[in-house]
């Protein structure tokens, strides 16, 4: 399958920016899997996808909440990637429904656990929905490590700001596997989710301070 404008054109235009990718062959690509970065910028999607998509000729989706696809060029720009509107209001429902069918037909889906950009360059605190839809579609989570984007294009700024270069780090797979169909507590997804971000943590040269309660 071919992408020509995310396989050549936005990494051709984006390539001064871009650093190292170091774990591509982590990421599976004849079976489903949920990619969890952390998140300094919108800039991160590019990276992502300007790494993956040309190396495994594979779409990425991306988790976009619904306020991204209000004008005009957002509706066209995020209809093109395909990214799936999550309505946060309602808890997301229709969005992680449809995410499980992508995941479950093998496609790869990244979220942000930490839900929104960080408006100081530190982590912050995630949210356990990653878990529950990984647990849901039966799938495993790749953590990744993004570095230099709050640099390049913190929250607020409309031009990107040349001198660092974006890295993408890709972890091995956390399978839940010995978690699938059990009714799993509010303090073990909490646990599970730490766990997951200690790992885009140190994959992306951080730490993140909170603990698993």
């Amino acid at each position: 399958m071919s992408y020509p404008v995310t396989r050549r054109i936005i990494p051709f235009l984006c390539r001064p920016l871009l650093g190292k990718c170091v774990g591509i062959k982590n990421i599976p690509i004849d079976k489903g899997a949920i990619l969890a970065a952390n998140h300094s910028s919108y800039f991160d999607h590019l990276v992502v996808g300007c790494n993956i998509v040309p190396r495994l000729n594979k779409m990425v989706y991306f988790l976009a909440k619904r306020q991204h696809f209000d004008t005009f060029l957002q509706r066209q720009w995020h209809r093109y990637f395909k990214a799936i509107p999550l309505e946060r209001e309602s808890g997301g429902r229709e969005a992680l429904r449809e995410a499980i069918e992508y995941l479950r037909r093998g496609d790869l889906i990244v979220i942000y656990p930490e839900g929104t950009r960080t408006l100081t360059g530190r982590m912050n605190r995630a949210k356990t929905g990653v878990v529950r839809l990984a647990l849901a579609a039966r799938v495993p989570i790749l953590p990744m490590g993004i570095t230099n984007t709050f640099y390049i294009l913190p929250k607020g700024k409309r031009f990107p700001k040349f001198g660092k270069k974006a890295d993408l780090f890709i972890g091995e797979s956390i399978y839940l596997d010995q978690h699938y169909g059990k009714d799993i507590d509010g303090r073990t997804l909490r646990e599970i989710t730490t766990t997951i971000m200690k790992e885009i943590a140190r994959l992306s040269n951080q730490e993140y301070n909170f603990d698993a309660r």
